[in-house]
């Protein structure tokens, strides 16, 4: 099971950082889940934060990069990605992937990366945060988020 091994992490102070959650919108009950484990985490932190949809997975590498050389912190990439019958999933999940890392070091910003790529919806939902789900990897995107963003800062002050 993904999700085995993970670290407990004490609440973190993120006030003063500025987070933007890109947000795709495809498959919306996992989307909606992943955007509110990303808005618990931020708001458990005290970061201020604005959510900005796009289509898409594809589409999350420009927004973010776009919203962090326009003054963020961090980006919370939020996407799904499901497999289908075609190489669709492939080239899609791969874009998404490639370019969310590219965004981060081109940058020098963190990405958090919170695109689920996956075989079918009931992988989603066990992961997205929802009642009942074992995993919430919209609010684990978000933390990843914060502490990179405190950690650059620290290594730069």
């Amino acid at each position: 099971m993904s999700g085995t091994g993970a670290p407990e992490r004490e609440t973190i102070d993120g006030s003063g950082l500025n987070i933007v959650i890109v947000a795709g919108q495809w498959h919306e009950t996992i989307a909606n889940g992943l955007l509110d484990g990303a808005r618990r985490a931020l708001d458990g932190a005290g970061a201020s934060y604005r959510v900005v949809p796009v289509p898409g997975s594809f589409e999350l590498p420009v927004v973010a990069k776009a919203a962090l050389d326009a003054g963020a912190d961090a980006v919370v990439a939020l996407g799904v990605i499901i497999r289908g019958g075609t190489p669709h999933f492939e080239f899609v999940s791969s874009a998404a992937t490639d370019g969310l890392t590219r965004v981060a070091l081109d940058t020098g910003k963190p990405v958090g990366f919170g695109v689920l790529t996956l075989d079918d919806e009931a992988q989603g939902i066990d992961r997205a945060g929802l009642p009942g789900s074992r995993e919430d990897k919209g609010f684990e995107a978000a933390d990843a988020a914060l502490r990179t963003a405190l950690a650059l800062r620290e290594l730069r002050a």
